[in-house]
């Protein structure tokens, strides 16, 4: 295929315009970054989003590695002399790899197999004979017997028979159309079946000891926890087939004459190549597919939790202090300033074995009244709900402030506070600290902070241990970029782990901007960027709309404007007889200036010679400078009061906070030590086939206690009105 096709298939498959996609391609050969693209090139590609812009990317990176298998194939069997017109249009047309390995397979260099031995032994002549089926009298056995030479290892007839069987069985498993045939039919009709190797020690694969399900409709999440079972050796699994209908099939295929003396033979050589050489291929071939398909699906939901964790709104214009809770080694404390500077820290012990409770609230207190803390972090590790307790005490004591606490999911903050970048940041102090800071930042601006983390790390998929390494990383490393790059950095802050996100910039660049900054003090202008070592203009064009200065000499630096639009923006301004240094204040008003110069926003564009999609980023740029998309999300809960696992009881009414979305419900944080399952079944009162159609991580929601098992440490939540 030439590359128009590709466009026009693409185009065809994504349900977009030729144009879209041939711009978006060049765009993307040319090394623009996705965001970029979605942002300021929005005339180029038609307002392509980046999950569009994504899916381009995606299929044409596919359909240009098909075309270079393709030809290595293609190449392969020409040098062969075997490469026909018929072979190489099919070639040509397929549009899979695996259509292009099978086509390949009877060409494909093979190691020593029973069908090569018996070709050494001289009988390929009477595979053909056998197979080309004119032989309609006489005793099989009679002709084979011709066919037996002692030296070549042929001693009797029926071994010439079953030679040439071998090699008839592996022509079957070499033509295309059977495996496909064989693999759709395993795909449509198979099961896949899993058991217990010891029925006595099944471990937490109990549900999986006896169990069997549609290969085409297994669900995503059972099909990994089968491959975790079966790793850990607890499970024997096999894919059960149509065997008996698809053998039946290719022998009505292949047997084109009963009265062939070699009817049998040939039938039971369709078996055993069936049998024993495309079942077993198949089988993997379907495994591996049931698992790329759960790991797709796996990696999909786990993506669009951490989107929705990374875009949780920060907690502006607090004081805020955190609190790593911990028995014996004690409870660490930081306090942060409203931009996360690290103002101060202590260690608390009211737990056992110490047992200082009161003198823990006093420390608590003399650092709240020290810095002005307006809020508390806590960890939800060890001993979360006993550092509650505390915290809810102390806060009781001092009615007269505006103190409230909230409890923060510490995943991950560990794998930080051991990290060079930990140690970078807070040299002189110990990991426990480096890690209680975190906790308090991430209430502050969780998607500056969690950016810091390996998102495996940040708890909120399921299975994440199991799926593809490789696409897990790639898939997390874009919605890390999507949401950095949607939010917008600012530049006069940002830490290197946040500006390595940033379209353009590598880690080594984020660095030198660091360095940069620390050196000749803040940027006062976005074309300082040049100035930083390894940023040229192409990385510069890239990033610059991305980055923020809130305080800048030019007001377009402090917008998403980008400043190859500047000049339009001014333009845009003077029109509105607004002047740049006034625009800051005049956001409110621009809707209303544009009205009454008589011009609509499509009618400007046409005046200043600019695309409408770019025209009305600026409008909106300008009209809200300081917008955060953030900011639409749930406001986290914060509380005064500790509730129990022992104050729980069915019937309860609570807000609670989604901490975690699976595909058979939602997990909800209510307050308590353990977060509570509202099943899928009980998301909304229809049928739900996606809990994600219903809520998000993040989400603030109502929810009703059904049951507590307070042993097993499981509550059972409801969100049906009718519940």
């Amino acid at each position: 295929m030439t590359q128009p096709e590709f466009i026009k298939l693409i185009a065809k498959e994504l349900v977009l315009k030729p144009g879209q996609v041939s711009s978006t391609v060049e765009l993307l050969d040319d090394e623009n970054t996705v965001p970029f693209i979605a942002r300021y090139r929005k005339e180029a590609t038609g307002g392509l989003d980046e999950e569009q812009i994504r899916a381009v990317e995606d299929r044409i990176r596919y359909l240009r590695i098909l075309q270079e298998r393709k030809e290595t194939v293609r190449n392969s069997i020409e040098e062969q002399g075997k490469l026909t017109a018929e072979l190489q249009h099919a070639i040509s047309t397929a549009t899979k790899l695996q259509e292009v390995e099978d086509l390949y397979l009877p060409y494909k260099p093979k190691r020593r197999t029973r069908a090569t031995i018996a070709k050494e032994k001289g009988l390929e002549l009477l595979a053909e004979r056998m197979f080309a089926q004119t032989d309609f009298h006489g005793d099989p056995e009679h002709i084979a017997a011709e066919f037996i030479d002692a030296e070549k290892g042929v001693a009797t007839a029926g071994e010439a028979l079953a030679g040439a069987r071998d090699i008839i069985a592996e022509q079957i498993s070499d033509t295309a159309d059977f495996r496909k045939y064989a693999r759709e039919n395993t795909w449509e009709e198979g099961e896949l079946i899993s058991e217990a190797k010891d029925p006595k020690n099944i471990d937490v694969y109990e549900i999986y000891a006896e169990y069997r399900d549609s290969v085409k409709k297994i669900l995503a999440y059972r099909v990994l926890a089968i491959n975790r079972g079966e790793r850990d050796g607890f499970l024997r699994v096999k894919i059960a087939a149509p065997d008996d209908a698809i053998i039946a099939s290719i022998t009505k295929k292949v047997v084109t004459n009963d009265s062939c003396i070699f009817a049998d033979e040939i039938e039971a050589a369709v078996a055993d190549g069936y049998s024993r050489l495309i079942a077993p291929a198949i089988e993997r071939e379907v495994r591996n597919k049931l698992t790329e398909l759960a790991d797709a699906h796996a990696i999909k939901i786990f993506s669009e939790n951490l989107r929705n964790l990374l875009m949780q709104p920060p907690v502006k214009g607090h004081i805020i202090m955190g609190i790593d809770p911990a028995f014996r080694t004690g409870c660490k404390i930081a306090v942060i300033d409203g931009t996360g500077k690290y103002l101060d820290g202590d260690t608390i012990y009211p737990h056992q074995p110490q047992n200082r409770w009161d003198f823990a609230k006093i420390q608590i207190k003399e650092l709240i009244e020290k810095y002005d803390v307006t809020a508390i972090a806590i960890g939800n590790g060890t001993a979360s709900r006993e550092t509650e307790q505390l915290v809810a005490e102390t806060i009781g004591e001092i009615p007269e402030r505006e103190l409230q606490y909230i409890i923060v999911n510490e995943a991950g903050a560990s794998v930080y506070s051991a990290s060079p970048l930990a140690k970078e940041e807070f040299p002189d102090l110990d990991a426990a600290q480096r890690g209680n800071i975190s906790i308090a930042r991430r209430l502050l601006d969780p998607l500056a902070e969690l950016v810091k983390i390996d998102p495996k790390s940040i708890g909120v998929g399921l299975y994440q241990h199991d799926v593809n390494q490789t696409n897990l990383v790639t898939e997390l490393d874009r919605v890390v970029e999507s949401a950095v790059n949607n939010v917008g950095v600012n530049l006069n802050t940002a830490s290197v782990a946040l500006l390595n996100h940033v379209a353009g910039i590598r880690r080594s660049i984020a660095r030198n901007i660091v360095e940069f900054r620390n050196e000749n003090g803040q940027f006062r202008s976005r074309n300082q960027l040049l100035q930083v070592k390894g940023l040229g203009p192409k990385v510069f064009t890239q990033c610059a709309g991305f980055l923020r200065i809130p305080d800048s000499d030019l007001f377009f630096d402090s917008t998403a404007i980008h400043p190859e639009s500047y000049e339009t923006a001014e333009k845009f301004l003077q029109r509105l007889s607004i002047v740049p240094k006034e625009a800051r204040s005049a956001g409110h008003v621009l809707k209303l200036k544009l009205k009454s110069i008589g011009r609509t926003i499509n009618q400007l564009a046409e005046d200043l010679a600019v695309g409408l999609p770019t025209l009305q980023d600026i409008l909106e740029a300008i009209e809200k400078p300081e917008r955060d998309p953030r900011d639409a999300m749930d406001k986290p809960i914060f509380r005064s009061d500790v509730l129990k696992m022992e104050d729980l009881q069915p019937g309860m009414m609570l807000k609670g906070t989604v901490r975690n979305v699976v595909d058979f419900g939602a997990f909800v944080d209510i307050g308590v030590k353990q977060d509570g399952l509202v099943h899928i079944s009980k998301l909304a009162n229809r049928y739900v086939k996606n809990p994600m159609d219903v809520v998000s991580v993040g989400d603030v929601v109502d929810v009703k206690i059904i049951s507590i098992d307070a042993i097993k440490g499981r509550i059972s939540l409801s969100m049906l009105a009718d519940d």
